[in-house]
């Protein structure tokens, strides 16, 4: 008789041992889909998100962004320009005690468009931080009524001080001329303003920074009349609290999320 030929043994649940079982079928998961580059599609997920969230930032501060964009052009123009005409063309849109007697809000609004020193990546991430924190918080009105304020104030109470000092031979006449460019004012009002967004108890912590920080150039030995502004426009930041109660009670611009 002919010999049986060997055929597939089943295991003790009755599946053939040469046939994958239930089990192998489950836990077999296929390939995730690429795209051309290799790159796993939950990640590109991610990336659009991500920048969804930026121009949603950026859209949601216009105020914080014109005002770096034109930071951004104004500074490419100073790299262009020699060193003497430079100096010259910014003392002109100084807000020191001489161009002040002569046309004060020409020079007030002309001063907040430079920055002395030419870098201006560094602003970028500040007035990211907290410029468009608080406009994004406050609103754009708001926000720049403070920041304003700010720029304002502490230039003509540093500028009334040199003022007084040189009336009483504490300062050279020349101190008159000097130049002062920038938006440091503005955005030091701006960061002590956004004490009242910190929940207590951090707020304390936070506005203890602030007044440190800006507090001891003021006082070292080496204090100048901007140190004095700066001081000033922080507690006209903090002066500004009235205009804070609103956005306080309702939390704060909410926007939606990055989709």
């Amino acid at each position: 008789m002919p010999r049986e030929q060997p055929g597939p043994t089943a295991d003790g649940n009755g599946n053939s041992a040469d046939r994958p079982t239930t089990d192998d079928h489950r836990h077999r998961e296929p390939a995730r889909a690429t795209d051309d580059h290799g790159h796993r599609e939950p990640a590109r997920a991610t990336a659009r998100r991500w920048a969804t969230a930026v121009r949603r930032w950026i859209a949601t501060a216009p105020g914080t962004y014109s005002w770096l964009a034109i930071l951004l052009v104004t500074t490419v123009v100073l790299h262009r320009m020699s060193p003497a005409f430079e100096e010259e063309f910014l003392r002109d849109r100084s807000t020191n005690l001489h161009e002040l007697s002569q046309n004060p809000l020409r020079v007030l609004v002309a001063s907040a468009l430079w920055i002395d020193g030419g870098r201006w990546l560094p602003y970028a991430v500040l007035f990211t931080v907290f410029h468009a924190t608080a406009e994004h918080w406050l609103g754009t009105l708001r926000w720049l009524a403070v920041a304003v304020a700010a720029h304002v104030v502490a230039t003509l109470v540093s500028e009334g001080v040199l003022a007084w000092a040189i009336r009483h031979d504490h300062a050279p006449q020349s101190a008159a001329t000097t130049l002062d460019v920038g938006v440091s004012y503005a955005l030091a009002g701006v960061v002590a303003v956004l004490t009242y967004r910190v929940p207590h108890p951090w707020r304390y912590v936070y506005v203890f920074a602030v007044l440190v920080v800006y507090g001891i150039p003021l006082a070292a030995d080496g204090r100048t009349v901007t140190d004095l502004g700066h001081f000033t426009a922080v507690l006209t930041g903090l002066a500004c609290y009235p205009l804070t109660r609103n956005a306080r009670e309702r939390g704060g611009t909410k926007h939606p999320a990055a989709q």
